[in-house]
């Protein structure tokens, strides 16, 4: 059974928008009624990812996403319909009722319950006897002090010590194997996923355990060996210890490598140091660190991987409009050994240096050459053009020109001669995009979605034009002469069926309440479509009518067409048609 429908009206109107959105996106400007942001969904530097607060609707003009308050929960927290609903319902103190989704809601809850208990039994492990190799390495590593705040833990050298353990509480074989903590044997049994390992828990911002990262103690590899994507759990989404650097006043985040870096640095009083999960910085991680700060130091190791990494994270963050410093440790191979030669407050000096990325990718650049000699001095510049050709202040362009050109030894007004042609030809090539786009009308026309793409957009844009003004004017229009199968696109026909049938119902219309019955993809389609109102009301009725014979004298084109070919196949079927005797 659904949600009641009195419900979802009520939710949606304690859940408002503007104020929901504002809590994972900074709305900057104002347009009209719109409210615009950069958008949560992809990297852009101009906000293109609006919110309007009458129709209580998002739309991102970039990517197409777009829908009501719960489908936003549903894909910026990455929850299902009835776990958004869920969210949204404790955010504002309202009781759920009965809705027929308890098996799927159950699942989740039952996961993070069986991860929660994971979680305490690895850490009992660690501070029991037989954890005395996970102890030994702690104190090692001078972490000792961590243990609790992390909730450390540790993985016994053992086949079946967590699962045995889990079973006991009552967990089943497929539980354990669904949440990534047990892998199903050969033999028809089980056995713990994870084994001597010191154990992190990966805790989410609303401090439910949602996965693992196990570090081994000595040499082999893998060196982290990380819980695989469940139901509550992806890797490329999440960040380890955000929940306690969410909190931190330090006013930017420590990118770290990995999860002991994190740790340690948390133990030298850096509270706000934060590492990817087994993966390389991702675009979803990048937009996640967005909602809590717009500063970010990288602080990787300083060996070759740890400088590749460094450059892919600066490429993934500088969209986003953030400040971007690099830190390099001078005589460390990583911050925990600088900290533990030179101290904290020498690290923390260290970071206040720290240069901008265009230093430091200027610095990279010129390690990979030779500047003694011609040829090196000539692939540095063309290196150092083209990134500070990217610059979209003149002033940083000069500033960082100058630098480059006295680096290799040529004239500033050399340099800034090629750098000033390849801006022209950067903005010859985006000139020439804009015109293909520009020209491209149909292109321009056709949903974001390539599930979804029109075959016959002349008939589909006006079918979009009866779904807006039906949406916006549903007591002017709520009997029509037409039907969704009159419609070229499935998908506009579904939206339209659907929204006459409610309103035929005598049954309101909105997302909160369509939400449940059409794909994310849909929904952002259907709110793209709202979103627009440039049909005044005074004009609804002739606009409607016009949209109503376009689409109707498409559907008779479509017809003929289908007969014209219905004839010529028959045609080709009668014996000799188009051979030697015909």
């Amino acid at each position: 059974m659904p949600f009641p429908e009195s419900f979802l009206e009520e939710l949606a109107a304690r859940n408002d928008i503007v104020d929901v959105v504002s809590g994972y996106v900074h709305l900057t400007r104002r347009s009209g009624s719109n409210q615009f942001g950069l958008c949560p969904f992809h990297s852009e530097k101009t906000p293109s990812f609006s919110v309007n607060p009458e129709r209580q609707i998002y739309h991102c003009f970039g990517c197409g996403k777009g829908g009501g308050v719960i489908n936003f929960i549903m894909e910026i927290e990455n929850l299902s319909y009835p776990d958004a609903v869920q969210f949204l319902a404790r955010r504002v103190g309202l009781e759920v009722p009965d809705d027929g989704h308890d098996e799927n809601r159950g699942r989740r809850a039952r996961m993070l319950e069986l991860n929660r208990d994971a979680a305490r039994f690895f850490h009992q492990q660690l501070v029991a006897p037989a954890g005395r190799a996970g102890q030994e390495y702690v104190a090692r590593r001078g972490i000792v002090s961590m243990v609790k705040p992390f909730g450390l833990g540790f993985a016994p050298d053992a086949w079946n010590a967590l699962t045995d353990a889990m079973t006991a509480k009552g967990y089943s074989r497929r539980e354990l194997i669904d949440a990534g903590l047990a892998r199903a044997g050969k033999n028809g049994g089980i056995y713990d996923y994870f084994r001597n390992r010191l154990m992190f828990p990966v805790i989410d911002v609303r401090g439910s355990v949602i996965g693992f990262s196990g570090r081994i103690l000595g040499d082999g590899e893998p060196k982290y060996l990380n819980s695989p994507d469940t139901l509550v759990y992806s890797k490329s989404r999440s960040l380890f210890a955000l929940n306690l650097a969410k909190k931190s006043k330090s006013g930017y985040i420590l990118l770290a490598e990995g999860n002991i870096d994190v740790v340690s640095l948390h133990q030298a009083g850096f509270d706000s140091a934060v590492a990817s999960l087994g993966t390389s910085l991702t675009a979803d991680q990048t937009r996640l660190l967005a909602r809590y700060t717009n500063e970010i130091v990288i602080a990787y190791d300083s060996d070759a991987a740890g400088k590749k990494a460094a450059q892919r994270a600066i490429t993934l963050l500088q969209p986003l409009d953030m400040k971007v410093r690099v830190l390099q440790v001078p005589g460390a191979k990583d911050p925990d050994e600088f900290i533990q030669s030179n101290g904290s407050q020498a690290f923390r000096e260290l970071i206040e240096r720290s240069g901008n990325q265009i230093e430091y990718r200027l610095e990279q650049a010129a390690s990979e050459y030779d500047l003694t000699t011609v040829e090196g001095r000539g692939g540095y510049l063309k290196d150092a053009a083209k990134l500070i050709a990217s610059l979209p202040s003149s002033i940083d362009r000069e500033l960082y020109g100058m630098r480059a050109a006295e680096k290799a030894g040529v004239s500033q007004g050399a340099f800034e001669g090629e750098v000033a042609r390849i801006r022209k030809r950067n903005a010859s090539n985006a000139h020439k995009q804009q015109t293909r786009d520009a020209t491209a009308p149909l292109k321009a026309a056709q949903p974001q979605s390539r599930e979804l793409r029109y075959d016959n957009v002349r008939s589909a844009v006006a079918e979009e034009g009866v779904i807006n003004l039906l949406y916006r004017f549903p007591e002017r229009f709520g009997d029509l002469p037409l039907s969704g199968g009159d419609f070229s696109s499935p998908a506009l026909g579904k939206l339209f069926d659907a929204l006459t049938e409610r309103l035929r119902a005598g049954r309101g219309i909105s997302l909160a309440v369509l939400g449940e019955a059409f794909s994310p993809e849909e929904l952002s389609l259907l709110a793209n479509i709202i979103a627009h109102d440039e049909i005044p009301p005074t004009a609804a009725g002739d606009a409607m009518s016009d949209y109503i014979r376009k689409i109707q004298d498409e559907k008779e084109k479509a017809a003929g067409q289908d007969d014209l070919r219905g004839y010529a196949e028959r045609l080709k079927q009668k014996k000799g048609y188009g051979g030697k005797d015909g």
